[in-house]
């Protein structure tokens, strides 16, 4: 004699007189419901496409000022209000790409709302915004990431691998540069007066987060902050030094450069590598291909490795690992599944914002900081 039992959507048939509890499991999320806010640049240029292009995540919601541009751009893609983010049922993450000085007050209210949360780069204005957006994630248990992308970069993914196997020996000068030939001053948000705007926190923080990935957190920083285009009225150039005892650390960015300046010099105690040209990925991405493109993260401009042998200079070429920018996302993913870490974690990017306010009060002071704050 056989009896059933029905368990959610599933029977069982099973020998009559023998008890057994049968606990129904919940459904297996196997989805994540994302909702991008902000549809400019970074929005349009890089979130959208690469979450599109993650399995497991599900472009959901885009809240923008623009939702004609949105519709056209993404047809199946629900537009909301930047209010409704953070009242409609059913969003998992909250992927935050609008101006600098609205990151903390939206990734707060996103947290607050029970999301995971994305913001791009720079994190916040401020290091206390920082500390407080870190303290409120802890507190609600929501999973707080920065949108640090050049961690994945070719040249970068590279010169780490290189670095590991120690083929410099101890490096003693590393120089990080983004140079870009931009003359004219556009009328748009990244180039008006305001807290965190310019290129020291616009480029400046991939720089600072390279050289912390690879370094760690510097004794002190020395910056050199200035203006130089007609009619500019925010950053246009950096020079800023971190030091690391005897090792050296120049990070280094201009918008008047028309020559193709070194990516990266890195001067060690057994050999020395230079690199030129950027990561390709932003670029195609901006002519729309996407990670499943043939050649996706390619960097066809290899890096030089220069070692002395028997009293020669020799070098060689070094081919570059692919660029992955998609890396981020998926990582994202298994984190939030609980399968792997948070690839950026905020407080790791604490640091970052560190550096970024130590070399604004060290240009304005026209003295070296020391990194916790004193000098």
């Amino acid at each position: 004699m056989t009896m059933t039992v029905v368990v959610g959507m599933l029977t069982l048939t099973m020998p009559a007189g023998k008890r057994q509890t049968i606990r129904a499991r919940k459904p297996v999320k196997k989805q994540i419901n994302v909702a991008l806010i902000g549809y400019g640049f970074a929005g349009q240029t890089f979130h959208a496409p690469l979450i599109a292009a993650t399995p497991g995540l599900c472009l959901r919601y885009i809240a923008s000022s623009d939702p004609a541009k949105v519709r056209k751009a993404w047809p199946r893609v629900d537009v909301l209000g930047y209010e409704e983010v953070f009242t409609t049922a059913g969003i998992d993450l909250v992927v935050i790409a609008t101006p600098n000085v609205t990151h903390f007050e939206l990734a707060q209210r996103a947290v607050i709302s029970g999301k995971d949360v994305v913001v791009d780069k720079p994190f916040t204005t401020t290091v206390k915004e920082a500390e407080k957006l870190i303290a409120l994630a802890t507190k609600q248990r929501r999973l707080l990431s920065v949108f640090q992308s050049r961690r994945w970069d070719a040249d970068f993914l590279t010169l780490r691998k290189l670095l590991a196997k120690q083929i410099l020996g101890e490096v003693m000068y590393f120089e990080s540069r983004y140079d870009r030939f931009r003359p004219e001053v556009k009328k748009r948000w990244r180039e008006l007066p305001g807290p965190a705007s310019g290129i020291w926190y616009d480029l400046g923080a991939h720089l600072a987060d390279q050289a912390l990935q690879l370094f760690g957190a510097p004794d002190s920083v020395y910056a050199d902050l200035a203006t130089q285009r007609p009619g500019a009225s925010v950053v246009d150039y950096f020079h800023v030094l971190l030091g690391y005892g005897n090792r050296r650390v120049v990070l280094h960015g201009s918008s008047l450069v028309v020559a193709n300046s070194p990516r990266f010099f890195v001067h060690g105690t057994q050999g020395s590598y230079v690199k030129h040209g950027l990561d390709t990925q932003e670029a195609w991405l901006k002519a729309g291909k996407n990670p499943s493109s043939s050649g996706w993260g390619n960097d066809p401009l290899e890096g030089v490795l220069f070692v002395e042998q028997k009293g020669k200079m020799r070098s060689s070429s070094v081919p570059n690992l692919p660029g992955n920018y998609l890396g981020y996302y998926e990582a994202l993913r298994d984190a939030i599944f609980r399968r792997g870490a948070n690839p950026v974690p905020a407080e790791q990017v604490l640091q970052v914002m560190k550096v970024l306010e130590l070399a604004v009060r060290s240009s304005e002071q026209g003295r070296e900081m020391t990194f916790n704050g004193r000098s």
